[in-house]
């Protein structure tokens, strides 16, 4: 079958889920990954043919993305900032609000004349943060701890193919247990912050596949992360630390004003490329 018409089954098959363009991304990615082809040698050579062979695993990908599945999770890898990670269905795909947090924190902290800092990030996942702050700051000492042994074991092969060295630790933030007794400069987390009423607004491919215990908290406590990451802070941030954390947009004004009635000063709200509440920085 010629490519091309490929192509125009995966916008057939799709047009209902996503728009045109997503459909293409999906395609030319498909392509790349799994023929080797860049986008550019199916608009030079519009009649490539395929194998029965070559078909067979562009086929199989239409119809996981039929079930709304996510392309990384497809693919097994995202990208995040300059570096390419694998993925799968225990950790979260890396999302571009967060690269903004781990740009804000290389702002920050990588024009010091000290750059031998000590980082710790809280619910690593796939050690998107971790891995790139470790590559964006080569002399920092980054720690990274998850809950979930099946995502720390992401991580740990993440690090190791992108040649970064990164302590990760199987913890619990909520009860403070494995984590070292080790002062930090900078203090890093994405917790869990969607709330459980706000699922209707998550798009089923999130909801249907993404593990759910690193996307939502109860209405009942919507905080729950911010609160144990701020008492966690208070006892192994240095003074003069930082801690940034991504937060929930809806959210921005009450998580700012709990730390600066726990003992953070200069806390900052700042909003995400879409002009949303999304980030917090604040000083021990």
């Amino acid at each position: 079958m010629l490519l091309k018409e490929i192509k125009t089954i995966f916008q057939n098959e799709l047009a209902a889920l996503y728009p045109k363009e997503e459909i293409d991304a999906f395609f030319y990615a498909m392509v790349e990954h799994y023929l080797g082809l860049e986008r550019f040698v199916l608009v030079v050579t519009p009649n490539i043919t395929l194998t029965k062979e070559e078909e067979q695993p562009l086929f199989e990908g239409l119809m996981r993305l039929r079930s709304e599945e996510p392309i990384q999770y497809i693919l097994g890898e995202a990208s995040f900032r300059d570096v390419i990670l694998k993925v799968n269905k225990e950790v979260l795909i890396p999302r571009p609000e967060t690269e903004e947090l781990v740009a804000w924190v290389v702002q920050e902290w990588g024009n010091r004349e000290d750059t031998s800092s000590v980082l710790l990030d809280i619910g690593t996942g796939s050690g998107c943060i971790a891995i790139a702050l470790a590559k964006a700051l080569p002399s920092a000492k980054v720690y990274a701890l998850d809950v979930s042994k099946k995502a720390l074991e992401v991580a740990m092969e993440n690090a190791t193919l992108n040649n970064v060295e990164v302590t990760f630790m199987l913890a619990d933030i909520l009860a403070f247990d494995a984590v070292p007794d080790v002062a930090f400069d900078i203090i890093i987390s994405n917790p869990p912050y969607v709330r459980t009423s706000e699922r209707p607004e998550i798009r089923n491919n999130v909801k249907k596949y993404e593990p759910e215990q690193a996307l939502f908290v109860s209405d009942e406590h919507p905080l729950l992360y911010y609160k144990a990451i701020a008492r966690f802070a208070n006892a192994h941030l240095k003074k003069e630390g930082s801690l940034f954390l991504e937060i929930n947009q809806y959210l921005g004004k009450e998580t700012k004003a709990f730390l600066e009635e726990h003992y953070f000063t200069k806390v900052e709200l700042k909003k995400d490329i879409f002009g949303k509440d999304r980030m917090l920085k604040a000083l021990k």
